[in-house]
């Protein structure tokens, strides 16, 4: 018979295990701008990604994973809401998702309702071109880094304001070490982050890192340009859009002819070419350098046992294939995305599977994981038994994805994507108007992955059952569109007072609540952005290059008409 004290040690033991055992996992979502498949885990075998390829030694790639929308905003919105832009009728840069979902609860918003501790470091939602980011979504304020911008006074003196924006050359070669840069100093804010977070054992963290880069414009110290040679980088064979593609549909990489050492009409010169591909490359290299820095970091903390981890790039990239650059299209190399996920609890590691995945699954895959149930309304589903069993390629039939166009005389037509494991067909028609009126996309990845034509005319078997499956989804809302705020006029001064309420506007400027403005974010939604930047400067008193909410106020109140 045991003793009483046994009996007490056992039931001891016991209540920790359950303990353990009910612990809310930890959640580390890694976020990349602009990255594209082009990993060593996703077989390129030019690219520099060690750390990027370890983390899928601990979990399960996702072969076949695609963004909703190929433009940051948008993708971001459908990460973070588990909604489509179809649904939200959000296709643009700079509509606020709460306008068309007030009452969303966001992906981070719903673990803080269940205990986490919610914070985010870099670029998760799209803030900028008149958008900002989402204040009840974060347990604290958002941080993002300050500076990082071009290394070189070259580089500084090519600068040149395109609309509320500094843009300089494309790609730079610096120097200097990696916290210079904006990805180094989120890479140091997140080790500050997770040491903070080892210290609450008792308060499970949700931390949401937004890594900048390889987003344009390419810059990375000078060692990551060294990992290639230019000479290993050649321009793509195909140059030219889709055989019978809409005239369109193709993207006119009008992002990249932002950047001033960019013509604003024609194509790219071959060493213009390998430069931006090698660029690319070189920023890929070094963001995953600072994705190493949080992973070994994590795993000195013991914290990697216990933490959910979801790699996610938030769409693809052309880089000069079918002589297109950037995103902004529906074509496979725009919409695929890299997708990794490590969870303790499931415990496949190294393990690859050709399961279809789409960004809104995001959300209730990681709620499944977290023991949380998935909210009701969500347009994705959890992937979860993909993760369980790699090897079963089908969880879903297809994955769905959207590009507005706007084609002179046909109205502002949105192109639902329908992406099955084999095919895509694209359907291009004004929201609510008779399927009849479509123009059709069809491409066929077995036989045709380049996508060399469409085929849409020549295999209508096909284009009918994949027109089947795109029938199932509700009907893409068109664009929001917001009515001017308050009367004509309201914004204008009267009675010799300025009616502009210039504490909130700073508020709207001052992203990460550190009481400051940046040159950056005082540009943003400047209704008059050539002269602008002339009163930055003014409003600068002490000439730190800061602008103190003191100064934007009082600075401003002297010049009403010009915030």
């Amino acid at each position: 018979m045991k003793s009483l004290s046994t009996i007490l040690a056992l039931a001891t033991l016991a209540v920790g295990l359950s303990g353990a055992e009910n612990k809310k996992p930890n959640v580390l979502l890694i976020c990349v701008d602009d990255l594209k498949p082009v990993l060593g885990c996703y077989g390129d075998s030019l690219v520099k990604s060690p750390n990027i390829d370890r983390l899928a030694q601990r979990g399960v790639l996702f072969d076949k994973a695609y963004c909703n929308q190929a433009v940051c905003a948008p993708s971001r919105n459908a990460l973070m809401t588990g909604k489509r832009p179809t649904t939200l009728g959000i296709y643009d840069l700079g509509t606020f998702f709460r306008k068309a979902a007030p009452d969303a609860v966001t992906l981070s918003q719903y673990f803080m309702q269940h205990g986490w501790r919610a914070e985010a470091l870099g670029k998760i939602f799209h803030v900028g071109h008149g958008n900002h980011n989402d204040a009840e979504s974060w347990s604290v304020p958002h941080w993002s880094p300050k500076g990082g911008g071009y290394a070189l006074e070259s580089s500084q003196a090519k600068r040149e304001l395109v609309g509320d924006t500094m843009r300089g050359p494309s790609v730079e070669c610096a120097d200097v070490p990696d916290n210079r840069y904006g990805d180094g100093m989120i890479a140091d804010e997140a080790v500050t982050r997770l040491r903070a977070a080892r210290e609450k054992p008792d308060e499970p963290f949700f931390l949401a890192v937004g890594f900048l880069k390889p987003h344009l414009p390419f810059v990375a110290p000078k060692n990551y340009w060294d990992l290639y040679e230019r000479s290993s980088f050649k321009p793509h064979p195909r140059q030219t859009p889709p055989e019978g593609a809409p005239v369109f549909a193709p993207t006119t990489w009008g992002e990249l002819r932002n950047y001033t050492d960019i013509s604003n009409t024609g194509p790219l010169t071959d060493a213009q070419q390998c430069e931006l591909i090698h660029g690319y490359y070189a920023a890929v290299s070094y963001m995953d350098a600072q994705l190493g820095r949080v992973l070994d970091e994590l795993d000195r903390l013991g914290l990697s046992k216990s933490t959910i981890i979801a790699f996610w790039g938030d769409h693809g990239w052309h880089l000069g294939d079918h002589g297109m650059w950037c995103k902004h299209t529906n074509y496979e190399q725009a919409g695929r995305i890299p997708l990794i996920v490590s969870a303790p609890s499931i415990g496949k590691a190294d393990a690859k599977t050709g399961a279809l995945a789409e960004t809104v699954d995001i959300y209730p895959t990681l709620c499944e994981l977290a023991g949380l149930p998935a909210p009701k309304g969500l347009d994705g589903a959890s992937f979860v038994a993909a993760l369980k069993n790699p090897a079963a390629a089908v969880t879903k039939e297809a994955v769905f994805h959207a590009y507005p166009r706007s084609p002179r005389g046909m109205g502002e037509l949105i192109g639902r994507a329908v992406r099955t494991s084999r095919y895509r067909l694209v359907e291009w028609k004004v929201p609510g108007a008779a399927p009849d009126t479509a123009i059709l996309e069809l491409y066929d990845y077995a036989d045709d992955p380049e996508e060399t034509k469409n085929l849409a005319e020549s295999h209508p078997l096909v284009v009918a059952q994949l027109r089947a499956i795109l029938a199932k989804q509700l009907e893409a809302k068109p664009q929001l569109r917001l009515p001017p705020q308050g009367p004509a006029g309201a914004t204008k001064a009267k009675a010799g007072k300025s009616r502009q309420d210039r504490g909130a506007m700073f508020d709207r400027r001052d992203q990460n609540a550190d009481g400051k403005l940046t040159r950056e974010e005082f540009l943003i939604g400047q209704p008059d952005p050539q002269e602008a930047p002339k009163r930055f400067p003014r409003f600068d008193t002490n000439n730190d290059g800061m602008l103190t909410r003191e100064e934007f106020i009082n600075a401003g109140n002297s010049s009403p008409a010009a915030p």
